[in-house]
């Protein structure tokens, strides 16, 4: 039996400790009743589940119901909800406390905590069920507020009434009139976050039901007054047969970092009461790093609350907490980018915080995040920075130990983007300090860079050998994988990075490796959040994301004999390698080994899909006008895959075929009839200066003179222009799907949550749009840094499918590594560029029929054009109304709209062209007017 139904499972119980299977689902009111008590979001219960979030309204709406596995595991969670979130009906009455005992300020373990005169806690039951590790509670309520921590500073609103389920450890206060339930109390308040506090307008929601398996929901992000309180901290009135909670507390040498916003100090809660059978828990002000992370769900006591909560279908191996570190790094915000934040992006992150939430409280063994950053100090202490603040102590005296907690103790790791794929691995970041510690060079040497790696016989390489530990054939270098063969389904691996070899190229991390380690932490694990952890250079991680998306391979139904096998997963790219057509090989390619040594390959034997590079003399009419301006498309190529059908399997040879545009392949077919002077533009035949346009069939956009290959995306524009096409012959793909709409769609939605972090939201009208890039970058330098790496992400991820061969040893006709890879796809890589620059040259045509404008030059994703000022706005015609021209560039932030690249004066245009030559791009050097070096444009 495969690893997927008990991983399934394991997921929901992770999320919920959920029961024993039943036999029917309860109504589809009951289903929504049961969700939002919870406060998940019907994403999260998706993502959970491994389905649509229509699917899961259509569930609750009654239009349908899920079927085999997902009806199991729906199933599984509805009865886990309804275990702690009973009907009010179905509420049991909860016994009075019979031993009301006073306590003291100093009891509550919150400096400055006082309690009035009639302040009493639960009694304490002794059990010798009572677990050994004082750090986790298995009762049947858990308390895990700052009163619970000592935390100082920590406050409730005067408004927040008090949630009945807050269990009282030793030695905490609580207020006269609170009432305990058999529920778990969670929030900001709850682990240790200063002056978390509970809003005002707090909301209502039914208690959890006691049990065994009683554990915070991911949601439940709002801690009780009762609990949270500095003045007076929860009662819990325990069954007879209970076991004492022990208070969970934070290690003498723990800090935390300073609250977001904090009550004020003198604010305390008013003894708050509520009956048995309706209680409420107030909604709390959750901290939130730029991220759009929960501070909460990786702040101070999050070791204690990962090993406090008791999932009874998850086994945990006995973790140790080291005391917890929070550093005060301050992190600038720029007021005017906040000011500009709209509805509209509050909401996009907020979303992105709900499904960070979810996949922490499916897999709660990650609780503290994707990465970790460690560092040494002088005497050789080893911490690790880790996402949200949060900084653990090492006791690691080894890199094998050090990966060994990496595993265990540490608690990091990502979950699974799909419910077929696996796990992210634990990524460990080393400083040239931590490298020293153990025992790695902080600088690699000219020859150790060259070749990638350190020597297999270094010392540290023969330590982790010894411990049986292996690496990659990559070895240990910049960017190393460290592992064990599979125990019981649990991969066992670790990821690290060593900044100091070079790891993050500076021409995309832009002096990231030079950050402080709290800082770094910051900033890689946005970017692991909202792309992926990664595992090498951002083309890796890009085409990595695109296996973790659609996974290989998946578990098949049970077979006759009950057992799973391994099977193929629809739309992904399988398990191997298949072969190129002939015309989408590369030169030195094993196909071509029967080729002359010295051939050269022209557009009818050879596939050319690339981007733009293309230029023309000014006019005179242009030369009158002041500046050039030009226009950048945001995340050409990754707007490009969206929505591309591409080829799935091998391809198949066909003669004379009818042209399909729905079939991806690649097709010799003569183009050379289109004449750019008149064709369709929307729906009506149009006339254009065509000597003024690039050819949309060819990169340097000259007219075809004769039969060529193209891909389907281009012959299909050509249809559109309204000319008819007879292909001579083709490669296509039968086998095809949209296997690129998900790795698109998480970029983009990294792209623009990170916009947002920036200032720049998707509805601001073009000019406050254009106010709000304006110096956007220098708002927060880290974010800029994220930025960077997702457009790189795109674009790599795309150019690696097509992987030329690297390094010494390789004779043209011989295959290298990257063949034997399934990701390696020209032909996908030709359809997405294909699209690329006929999206371009659509929006140009339409730019052109409605205005009588034309670029000057294009390269990649930006065009030039002359004009009268120096903004966008005096290209692109707006109406008052903010509506352009239909089907051309817009201005705004979502990819494939366009932002402004640069202006310069004309004069500055006809010099450098003077001086370089016509053939100089313009479009290259329109950013900051400085000729330089030829880069690859986007």
């Amino acid at each position: 039996m495969t690893d997927q139904q008990p991983e399934l499972f394991a997921a929901v119980d992770a999320l919920l400790a959920a029961v024993d299977d039943g036999s029917v689902l309860p109504t589809p009111a009951e289903r929504v009743r049961l969700r939002e008590a919870a406060g998940l979001t019907e994403a999260a219960v998706a993502q959970v589940l491994g389905v649509r979030v229509p699917s899961i309204q259509a569930w609750e709406a009654g239009r349908a119901e899920p079927r085999g596995e997902r009806l199991q595991a729906y199933r599984r969670l509805l009865e886990g909800l309804a275990a702690r979130y009973p009907a009010p009906a179905a509420a049991r009455p909860v016994p009075a406390p019979t031993q009301p005992t006073e306590t003291t300020p100093a009891a509550t373990g919150a400096p400055g905590a006082s309690a009035g005169p009639a302040a009493t806690s639960a009694p304490e039951v002794s059990s010798p069920a009572a677990s050994a590790r004082p750090e986790e509670s298995t009762g049947p309520a858990v308390a895990d507020g700052p009163a619970a921590i000592g935390v100082p500073g920590a406050s409730a609103s005067p408004a927040a009434t008090a949630r009945p389920a807050a269990s009282a450890g030793p030695g905490a206060s609580a207020s006269p009139s609170a009432t305990a339930g058999p529920a778990a109390s969670t929030g900001p308040a709850a682990i240790g976050v200063p002056g978390a506090s509970a809003s005002p307008a707090a909301t209502a929601r039914p208690a959890a039901s006691a049990g065994p398996a009683a554990s915070a929901s991911p949601a439940a992000s709002a801690a009780s007054s009762a609990a949270t309180a500095p003045a007076a901290t929860a009662a819990a009135s325990v069954p007879p047969a209970a076991a004492t909670v022990p208070a969970a507390s934070v290690p003498p040498a723990a800090t935390t970092v300073p609250a977001a916003s904090a009550a004020p100090p003198a604010a305390t809660a008013p003894a708050a009461s509520a009956p048995p059978a309706a209680t409420t828990a107030p909604a709390a002000s959750v901290p939130m790093d730029s991220a759009g992370v929960d501070f909460t769900s990786a702040g101070p006591g999050s070791a204690d609350r990962g090993s406090a909560v008791h999932h009874p279908a998850v086994h945990h191996p006995a973790v140790h907490h080291p005391a917890v570190h929070h550093p005060a790094v301050h992190h600038p915000v720029d007021r005017r980018g906040a000011d500009r934040r709209s509805q509209a992006g509050l909401r996009a992150r907020a979303q992105h915080a709900d499904r960070t939430k979810a996949a922490a409280a499916v897999a709660p063994r990650f609780a503290h995040g994707p990465l970790a950053v460690v560092d040494a100090d002088q005497d050789g202490r080893a911490v690790a920075y880790c996402v949200g603040g949060l900084v653990l102590d090492v006791p690691a005296a080894s890199l094998p130990a050090l990966v060994q907690w990496a595993l265990t103790e540490a608690a990091l790791g990502a979950p699974r983007l799909n419910p077929h794929g696996r796990d992210a691995d634990p990524l460990l970041v080393l400083t040239p300090a931590a490298c020293e510690r153990y025992g790695l060079p902080t600088r690699l040497s000219q020859e150790e860079r060259l070749a990638g790696r350190i020597p297999d016989d270094h010392r540290a390489v023969r330590q982790l050998q010894r411990a049986d530990w292996q690496l990659t054939r990559r070895g240990l270098g910049p960017w190393a994988r460290i592992y064990r063969p599979a125990q019981g389904g649990r991969r066992q691996c670790v990821q690290l990075c060593v900044p100091s070899w070079d790891a993050l190229d500076a021409r995309v991390w832009h002096g990231a490796a030079d950050l402080a380690p709290a800082e770094l932490a910051r900033l890689l694990g946005t970017y692991a959040q909202r792309v992926t952890t990664p595992c090498g250079s951002t083309a890796v991680t890009g085409l990595e994301l695109m296996t973790a998306l659609h996974p290989p391979t998946r578990a098949s139904e049970p077979g006759a004999d009950g057992r799973r096998h391994s099977e193929h997963n629809p739309g992904s790219l399988g398990t191997q390698p298949v072969d190129c057509a002939p015309c989408e090989a590369p030169d030195g390619h094993p196909l071509l080994a029967d080729l002359p040594r010295f051939h050269q390959r022209g557009p009818a034997e050879m596939l050319l899909e690339e981007a733009y590079d293309w230029a023309r003399p000014l006019t005179d009419a242009e030369c009158l006008r002041p500046y050039v301006v030009g226009i950048d498309v945001n995340l050409a190529f990754g707007a490009a895959a969206n929505g591309a059908v591409v080829g799935l399997g091998a391809p198949v040879h066909v003669r004379e075929p009818a042209f399909d545009p729905k079939l991806p392949g690649s097709w010799l077919v003569d183009l050379s009839h289109v004449d750019l002077s008149r064709v369709r533009v929307g729906k009506e035949w149009t006339r254009l200066e065509a000597e003024l346009l690039p050819s949309p069939f060819t990169p340097k956009g000259e007219r075809p003179d004769g039969p060529a290959w193209y891909a389907t995306p281009t012959v299909a524009y050509a249809v559109e222009l309204g000319y008819d096409v007879a292909p001579l012959e083709a490669w296509v793909r039968p086998d095809n799907g949209r296997y690129l709409d998900a790795w698109y769609k998480r970029l983009r939605d990294a792209y623009v949550a990170t916009m947002a972090d920036l200032g720049v939201t998707g509805d601001l009208p073009p000019e406050e749009f254009l106010a709000a890039m304006d110096g956007c970058k220098q708002r927060d330098e880290q974010m800029a840094i994220v930025l960077a790496a997702i457009k790189a992400t795109v674009k790599g991820g795309i150019g690696k499918l097509r992987e030329r061969p690297r390094g010494g040893g390789w004779k043209p006709g011989r295959p290298w590594p990257a063949l034997a890879r399934p990701t390696w796809r020209p032909d996908i890589r030709a359809t997405v560029i294909s699209r690329a620059r006929t999206n371009m040259h659509r929006k140009i045509l339409a730019l052109a029929a409605a205005t009588d404008r034309y670029p000057v030059a294009i390269l990649s994703d930006c065009a030039v054009y002359a004009a009268d000022g120096e903004t966008p706005l005096h290209v692109l015609p707006y109406t008052e109304d903010g509506r352009t021209v239909p089907g051309s560039f817009r201005l705004g932030v979502s990819p494939g709209m366009v932002k402004h690249e640069g202006t310069q004066t004309t004069l500055w245009a006809e010099g450098v062209r003077e001086e370089h030559g016509d053939d100089l791009n313009l479009a290259r050097y329109i950013k900051d007017g400085r000729v330089t070096a030829v880069d690859g444009g986007e």
